[in-house]
């Protein structure tokens, strides 16, 4: 009777430690699919205390929090053929535990290389101008067409990001002269902008001023004083020929006369003498002109 009882006891201790050993607990972010001589049980375990009858049962652990996968670095030819090399980082997660583990061997190694197939292709049909300027719309051209290709497995791709877009030193500087062209090119744009506005303001003050002549001296006393408050020792003053007008209407006339060398007036009618200096010679006859004598 006592060998009864310590086999009873030795064999309900046999079955509390293979129960003990069949305990599994499973975190909150964790899912167990259970096999079952092979056959997957319909759904996942857990979260919390489990039972795995080993070795009837196999339970294999699912990550179902969002995971981040660096995509090493790639050689791409741009639409435009430009080689460029570009890195990204694709963010994913489990949904359905159940096709994560029976439909596809390896999710993470699969949905990594989806992602890296995915990146070089895409890449390679856009151009280069669209890949720095327009980064948003061929992040979620990807995160399309991975997500298109790993929904199957139940994974869902939520981001996907172009880290880097690594360009040769050719084009780098290639790229920075068109960036300085066309500061250039808008700097000459503005300036010729505030030209035309100021020529349209001052054409607008001075129509403003026209009527009014006094307006005009206003303002150039002003620009005077202005000029004044610097302290400087030169001062130049605009005189527009308009208040010389007056005065040139009013000069007198030219005088038509002719003068002598003297500066008497003579008749313009009498003959002109042949010297500056000296006697008076003969006329252009031969005779010499009346109350004149000539001295031998």
């Amino acid at each position: 009777m006592t060998d009864t009882a310590i086999g009873v006891v030795m064999a309900l201790g046999l079955v509390v430690l293979y129960l003990l050993s069949c305990i599994r607990v499973l975190n909150e972010y964790e899912r167990g699919v259970i096999f079952r001589l092979g056959h997957a049980m319909p759904k996942a375990k857990g979260p919390g205390l489990i039972l795995v009858f080993v070795p009837v049962d196999r339970m294999v652990r699912v990550d179902l929090r969002t995971v981040a996968k660096v995509i090493e670095p790639q050689d791409v030819i741009t639409r435009d053929n430009v080689s460029v090399k570009v890195d990204a980082v694709l963010y994913y997660r489990v949904v359905d535990p159940m096709k994560a583990v029976l439909v596809v061997e390896n999710f993470m190694y699969a949905t990594s290389q989806v992602a890296l197939t995915t990146l070089r292709s895409t890449l390679g049909q856009a151009e280069l101008d669209e890949l720095l300027t327009e980064r948003d719309k061929v992040n979620h051209r990807l995160q399309e067409i991975i997500d298109g290709h790993t929904e199957p497995w139940g994974i869902k791709v939520s981001v996907v990001e172009v880290k880097d877009v690594d360009l040769p030193e050719p084009m780098k500087r290639s790229m920075a002269a068109q960036a300085e062209a066309e500061r250039a090119r808008r700097a000459k744009v503005i300036n010729a902008q505030g030209e035309f506005q100021a020529a349209t303001k001052l054409r607008e003050a001075a129509e403003i001023m026209t009527p009014y002549p006094m307006a005009m001296q206003m303002r150039y006393l002003q620009a005077l004083a202005e000029v004044a408050a610097d302290k400087n020792s030169t001062i130049i003053f605009p005189l527009p020929i308009e208040l010389l007008a007056p005065f040139l209407k009013h000069a007198p006339a030219g005088a038509n006369s002719s003068t002598h060398t003297n500066g008497t007036p003579g008749n313009p009618n009498d003959p002109v003498s042949s010297e500056s200096l000296g006697g008076v010679g003969p006329t252009a006859n031969g005779r010499i002109p009346a109350g004149i004598s000539a001295s031998k």
